[in-house]
């Protein structure tokens, strides 16, 4: 049996104990890491002072703001589908030292945000069952909720993303529910009201951004997709029409159908929404389908964050370990290392790690924005199974809304938010030349394997010209009667 054969079949063995994620379980996935449902959209109707700018807000802030970034992600992600993401993108750009920062801010505020799901899960659940609000309870009751979603994980990507799928059905129902119930009740003249001297304009945009952004997360997993060039750019599409749906249609229907104060508008108010809507059985429902919406909210969020370090440590900017693949394909100790830093930050505030984690969110996606128009003008030849279907010079214009857009949400963070963001960015700035330095020493054993430049597809059109160029080179030689050695081959072939 030839060593390719032998090759062939262990590849096929790994593929059929490790299925790659296909198009319905990769919007899912999407859905989840962007929205999970109109849970916490609750913040923007107060923050806003009324129904008027929150719907406003989720009809103008997804062509400002959603659109370009999946456009951004839809072209990276299929020109570079390798796990990692946005870290590869960066290191093609701008080379590893920012690829590493990009990493590092993107992995830490993942992980805030991951932070907040096990929370809010018991918070929905202790309007029923009071017992979690006891800390004899809920300290217990978090542990065992993070090590449950943590093994899951561990268990395989595609079951994440059939679990994904069954949680989004189960999340999304009562509210169609809900719309259609509110049908009769609906006075359109409701949806104006707005009193713009209570706006809250820092709690609104942070209340925008945080649900409407992470369009780039699911590029972490690109080296799981089946066939990405392809089933990228379906999946971000369909992953938006499902968020757009999921925001409109209870915000719609609640603020139509209810006078409700603005005052009243808190995490978890969809409930009472519901109970006056439908009755207390919707109410129960919608309840349980918030708990169920965190649980896949955690879900994706862990896949994104544990194959992100996998990915770093494939290209030598972690340590090897870190690309350990259990007997599922699933990075162990990468997913053990996010859980662990969720645990450590489940202590912190909700509006604390939502402000914190858009400001490090704004200052990574500014360096993406920044990287894909450096491709665009540096790496015009470079393979793109999808690519926006623009000039550069157009993409450029497109992309300056969401930048400003971001700009404006760091200089509306309070300085604490401020200072604590710049002490991380400094910590990654000393971080990687310490990781450097490390590798240098061999004091931990690192992956030698270069950042990819390009997809697969480029990477084989890359070699084979390298390979035409050797062929050419040892004819000429062989043509002026000079034999070369072995080692001038090899040094030609790595220059």
């Amino acid at each position: 049996m030839s060593e390719q054969e032998e090759e062939g079949m262990v590849s096929n063995g790994k593929n059929k104990s490790n299925p790659k994620l296909t198009l319905l379980p990769l919007i899912a996935l999407i859905f989840y890491e962007v929205s999970g449902g109109p849970f916490g959209v609750e913040d923007s109707v107060r923050a806003g002072a009324g129904p008027l700018l929150s719907l406003l807000g989720f009809c103008i802030f997804p062509l400002i703001w959603s659109i370009p970034e999946a456009l951004l992600t839809a072209e990276l992600a299929t020109s570079f589908p390798e796990n990692g993401g946005y870290v590869i993108w960066i290191s093609s750009a701008f080379g590893p030292f920012w690829g590493f920062q990009e990493g590092f801010w993107k992995w830490l505020s993942g992980v805030m945000d991951n932070a907040l799901y096990p929370v809010l899960f018991l918070d929905y659940l202790k309007h029923s069952l009071p017992i979690f609000n006891q800390t004899v309870a809920r300290v217990p009751a978090l542990l065992g909720i993070t090590l449950s979603l943590t093994y899951l994980n561990y268990r395989g990507l595609h079951i994440v993303g059939f679990s994904a799928v069954m949680f989004a059905a189960f999340s999304l129902l009562p509210f169609l529910i809900m719309g259609i119930l509110s049908i009769p009740k609906i006075r359109p003249s409701r949806w104006l009201l707005v009193d713009f001297k209570k706006v809250n304009w820092r709690g609104y945009f942070n209340s925008m951004l945080w649900n409407l952004n992470y369009w780039d997360k699911a590029s972490t997993l690109a080296g799981e997709v089946e066939d990405p060039s392809k089933t990228f750019p379906k999946a971000l599409l369909g992953g938006l029409v499902l968020v757009m749906s999921s925001y409109l249609i209870p915000l719609l229907a609640a603020t139509g159908a209810l006078g409700s104060s603005p005052s009243e508008w808190t995490d978890g108010y969809f409930a009472e929404v519901g109970m006056l809507i439908g009755g207390f059985w919707l109410k129960l429902w919608i309840q349980a389908a918030a708990a169920v919406s965190n649980l896949g909210l955690f879900e994706a969020e862990m896949s994104s964050d544990s194959f992100q370090l996998l990915g770093m440590s494939k290209i030598g900017m972690l340590p090897s370990v870190f690309a350990v693949r259990s007997t599922y394909g699933t990075p162990t100790v990468s997913i053990l290392f996010s859980a662990t830093g969720v645990i450590f930050l489940s202590w912190m505030s909700f509006q604390e790690i939502m402000e914190f984690l858009n400001f490090l969110y704004a200052v990574g996606m500014l360096l993406e924005v920044a990287a894909f128009i450096t491709l665009r003008v540096k790496r015009p030849d470079l393979h793109r199974p999808y690519r926006v279907p623009l000039q550069t010079f157009w993409v450029a214009m497109i992309c300056v809304p969401p930048s400003l857009l971001l700009i404006l949400v760091m200089c509306l963070a309070s300085w604490r938010t401020s200072m604590v963001s710049g002490v991380v960015i400094l910590a990654g700035f000393v971080l990687y030349p310490a990781l450097v330095h490390a590798k240098r020493r061999n004091w931990m054993l690192f992956d030698a394997e270069p950042p990819p430049s390009s997809s697969n597809g480029w990477q084989q059109q890359f070699s084979e010209s390298k390979e035409v160029e050797l062929v050419e080179e040892e004819k000429s030689l062989m043509q002026d009667n000079s034999k070369p050695d072995q080692q001038d081959l090899d040094l030609t072939w790595q220059s």
